[in-house]
């Protein structure tokens, strides 16, 4: 018996975010972290409403939603602030906000905290550096020891998730899987700031800005609270110890606000990496967040794609450590998510490009391709609603479910999250009405009433709600116009239609059932005659489970 189910190394978002998953699902977690204090201090900036969903799932994010500007405002605007283009993102298909910037201290912060208070099964040791590792069939053996200098110690794990940043030692060393990618020679000053009377000293900043100077690119980035970034790109001549030295980050400042009013709590020069690991999974031993893939940060996407990776290690995992699933589940895991990962990198790359123009013809170029652009309503509505950003989308043939059997199918897509309506009027969040396992959504039927009494056992057995799906308002209504639907099934109306739709562009009529992983990724589309024969070839995917590990109490 291994002394954890889960060992994770790094206690940043990525597996805090890991171990909230698990921790809910009663897994025995042990997080290790060199640190022995928080780092304190701001490096993401952004996530997005996939990412908010995740920590839904996790059960988190009502929590860390309070301290976020959300709904806010992307533009990019000329060196004297004219606006040659904004992004607003106001519509919320995933049932949050797009657009939600955060201070990293205050998220990781309360996500700590959180774990702390719930989950005894979740074990955090921080001060503590994993020295090595070894794994055999069964497992993996950590090696480990804090790092006052104590004596080193073992753990035990099932799986370990190494979660320990761009210099992953578990990468480097203890796997030796290359990352493939650049870096850029670019270099950039960040200057993290706390302002005095933020209302009045950073009121006319509202909004999240690319300035694009070809003088002096630069990123203005407000924050919660009184918080501020600015980034300034430098020239090749420019002297790294000059742009970091009081005097010039005051020089740079005073463009923006008084800087008398501003406390500087980091500056730093840095260039950036756009990579991609190899390899995300060797054995028991799986790579997530940077340790897995480095991206520019110039979509905000960084911290974003590790949460996505834990969300998409979390049920996978739980599956097997239940019995339910074989180890082959996640080979899905990086066919999956390389691909969206490197997808994020390649835009990164595109919008870095577009606001760090140097030469004054490009710009003017550029300038008037947006100015242009603007006035043609579907592009300006493209624009504004960020269509170039990667959808949560798998490709075909790289994901786990059934084909996808045409072109625009449901398959390997993840479904919206609209606000349902139950029989007696009450409003909900979907996610929260299917729960944490799969999901059998019927559009106006019943997903129930065709399974044979062992597939439904074997449904049960995986954790799985049924539910009949009606667009709002078209519920059937008189005297017995339907029958009754199965007690295992519950009826909700899509009050804000937008799975209606989402069904309707991907081919899934009136009588399908979508077959929708616990990520909310559909596996399958199935009518309620076929769905036995479906959930067998579901069934059969899962693999032939290895070991089962007794669920602890969370």
């Amino acid at each position: 018996m291994n002394a954890v189910d889960v060992a994770i190394i790094g206690l940043g978002p990525t597996g805090l975010t890991l171990a909230h998953f698990l921790g809910k699902r009663g897994l025995s977690v042990k997080v290790f972290e060199r640190d022995k204090e928080f780092y304190g201090r701001a490096r993401a900036v952004y996530t997005d409403d996939e990412c908010m969903r995740a920590w839904q799932w996790a059960g988190i994010a009502d929590e860390l939603a309070p301290d976020m500007i959300q709904d806010q405002v992307a533009q990019w605007v000329r060196p004297d602030g004219r606006v040659l283009s904004q992004m607003v993102l106001t519509d919320r298909p995933h049932g949050w906000p797009v657009m939600n910037f955060l201070y990293q201290p205050w998220l990781e912060t309360k996500m700590e905290s959180l774990i702390r208070e719930r989950y005894p099964n979740v074990s955090l040791h921080r001060g503590v550096e994993v020295l090595g590792f070894e794994q055999d069939a069964d497992g993996v053996t950590l090696r480990h020891r804090p790092v006052d200098g104590a004596d080193e110690q073992t753990t035990r794990a099932t799986y370990l998730v190494a979660c320990d940043g761009g210099r992953s030692k578990t990468r480097e060393e203890g796997l030796g899987i290359k990352m493939t990618g650049g870096s850029f020679p670019e270099r950039w000053l960040v200057i993290d700031l706390e302002v005095e009377d933020a209302d009045t000293t950073l009121r006319h900043l509202p909004y999240f800005s690319f300035v694009c100077d070809p003088e002096r690119p630069i990123v203005n980035c407000p924050q919660p609270g009184a918080h501020h970034r600015f980034e300034f790109m430098l020239n090749e001549d420019d002297d790294k110890e000059e742009w970091e030295s009081d005097e010039k980050v005051r020089s740079l400042l005073s463009r923006f606000i008084d800087p008398n009013k501003a406390k500087v709590l980091r500056k730093l020069v840095y260039t950036f990496n756009a990579l991609n690991a190899e390899q995300w999974r060797k054995g028991r031993v799986i790579l997530a967040g940077d340790a897995a893939h480095m991206t520019p940060q110039f979509m905000g996407q960084g911290m974003s794609s590790g949460i996505r990776d834990a969300a998409n290690i979390a049920w996978k995992l739980d599956m097997i450590l239940r019995g339910q699933a074989g180890d082959a589940l996640l080979d899905s895991y990086m066919s999956e998510r390389r691909p969206h990962a490197q997808s994020m990198i390649d835009v990164s790359i595109m919008m870095m490009k577009v606001v760090s123009v140097r030469s004054r013809l490009l710009a003017a170029l550029r300038n008037s391709a947006m100015v242009a652009a603007g006035k043609l309503p579907w592009v300006k509505g493209e624009l504004r609603r960020g269509a170039f950003k990667p959808g949560p989308d798998f490709r075909k043939g790289r994901f786990w479910g059934l084909p996808r059997d045409r072109r625009n199918g449901a398959e390997g897509r993840l479904i919206p999250q609209p606000q349902v309506r139950s029989f007696l009027g009450k409003i909900t969040r979907a996610d929260d009405v299917l729960g944490e396992g799969f999901s059998l959504i019927g559009i106006g039927t019943d997903p129930w009433a065709e399974l044979s009494d062992a597939a439904k056992l074997r449904w049960q057995g995986i954790g799985v709600q049924s539910a009949a799906l009606w667009t709002y308002t078209k519920r059937p209504q008189g005297v017995r116009t339907f029958g009754a639907l199965s007690p295992e099934t519950i009826e909700i109306e899509d009050t804000t239609n937008e799975l209606s739709v989402f069904c309707r562009k991907h081919g899934v009529g009136q009588g399908d059932v979508l077959i929708v992983r616990p990520d909310r990724v559909v596996a399958a589309v199935a009518r309620p005659q076929t769905m036995e024969a479906v959930s067998q070839q579901l069934f059969n995917k899962l693999g032939s489970p290895e070991h089962t590990v007794e669920r602890k109490a969370a």
